[in-house]
C-alpha cells in the first residue's frame, strides 16, 4: 500500500491518498496533439485554482430535459492563440 501526501485542495476535492502497489504503472508521456490540455501545468492550474468553472468550446450533443438533461461537451484546452 502506498500513501501520498496530498495538498489540502486535493483532499477537499475528495481525492483518496492511498492505493495498492498493483495499481502502479510505468508512466507514458502525454501526446498533447491527441489529448490537448493534459500537460501537468494545465492540470495543476485547474486543480490549484479556487474557481470551479471550466470553459466549454461547444456542446456536441444533448439528451433529456430539465434536471435529467445530459450534455456531451468539447472542453477548451486552456491554450489561447
Amino acid at each position: 500500500m502506498f500513501a501520498l501526501d496530498l495538498p489540502p485542495e486535493l483532499k477537499r476535492r475528495g481525492l483518496h491518498n492511498a492505493f495498492h502497489a498493483s495499481l502502479l504503472r510505468v508512466p507514458v508521456p502525454n501526446d498533447d496533439g491527441r489529448f490537448p490540455g493534459q500537460q501537468i501545468h494545465h492540470l495543476m492550474t485547474s486543480i490549484g485554482s479556487e474557481s470551479k468553472a471550466w470553459e466549454v468550446e461547444r456542446i456536441l450533443s444533448h439528451m433529456g430535459t430539465g434536471k435529467d438533461s445530459e450534455f456531451e461537451l468539447k472542453w477548451k484546452s486552456g491554450e489561447h492563440e
